[in-house]
């Protein structure tokens, strides 16, 4: 079989206004497919804003994923996108699946790490169901300040890691009967951020879904156990940079 060529696709905050003598605005950026895209670094921050590179589902850059861009991006943080599947959509999980091993797990590792390269240190990374994997593997690669998993929490030895960075926080949001939960894993990364000597939160919603944030998935989406899940993301958001 002809595997899909790997495409990587970045979509980031409108640049504000820079403050600050030493503006870095426009300066970061990342070269994919021959294009330079531009990214918004700003200086001169208010408190409790913060760069934070999004990382979607095994299913791709779904409204759920743009939804959650634009309500982090309301509480005045700059959010980068990472479209590791060029555009690509899917509503089932078993194609899905099989679309992102054909391109393969080392080859959307790498476009995660690629994603970033503009983004300065001290971001949060987070992600949904894979992408929560993703924003693993990215905070063993930069330094950050916060990793957000959404759905979706890997041992670290699935991503090649040996260790949590020292010190560094982390959230995981999971629905009880997740269908895709994997407790095991779950606990091996509790384990392995209490190692570092690093906060972590377990979150535990009632319900079934997988992807329950995100409105267009009838089938998953859970209103208020969404809502619940943002009142501890944003505190979680807000605190490195206050």
């Amino acid at each position: 079989m002809e595997l899909p060529e790997a495409t990587l696709k970045i979509e980031s905050t409108p640049p504000r206004p820079c403050v600050g003598s030493r503006s870095l605005c426009g300066a970061g950026g990342v070269r994919t497919g021959g294009h330079f895209v531009a990214m918004s670094v700003p200086e001169g921050r208010l408190p409790g804003m913060t760069d934070i590179a999004l990382f979607h589902s095994v299913l791709g850059v779904r409204p759920g994923v743009r939804k959650a861009a634009d309500r982090l991006r309301a509480e005045g943080h700059d959010v980068v996108v990472v479209d590791q599947y060029g555009g690509r959509v899917f509503d089932d999980y078993d194609e899905a699946d099989e679309f992102a091993q054909s391109i393969g797990y080392p080859t959307l590792m790498g476009l995660a790490e690629e994603a970033v390269q503009g983004v300065p240190d001290g971001f949060i990374a987070a992600g949904f169901s894979n992408g929560g994997g993703m924003a693993e593997f990215v905070a063993t690669k930069r330094p950050v300040c916060g990793v957000l998993m959404l759905s979706g929490a890997l041992d670290l030895s699935r991503l090649g890691a040996e260790a949590w960075p020292a010190g560094m926080p982390a959230q995981i949001h999971y629905t009880t009967n997740d269908p895709f939960r994997n407790q095991a894993g779950i606990d091996a990364v509790i384990a392995q951020v209490r190692a570092a000597d690093a906060a972590v939160e377990m979150f535990d919603h009632p319900g079934e879904g997988h992807l329950f944030t995100d409105s267009s998935l009838a089938a998953e989406y859970d209103p208020q156990a969404a809502e619940l899940l943002w009142s501890r993301v944003l505190p979680f958001c807000a605190l490195p940079s206050a």
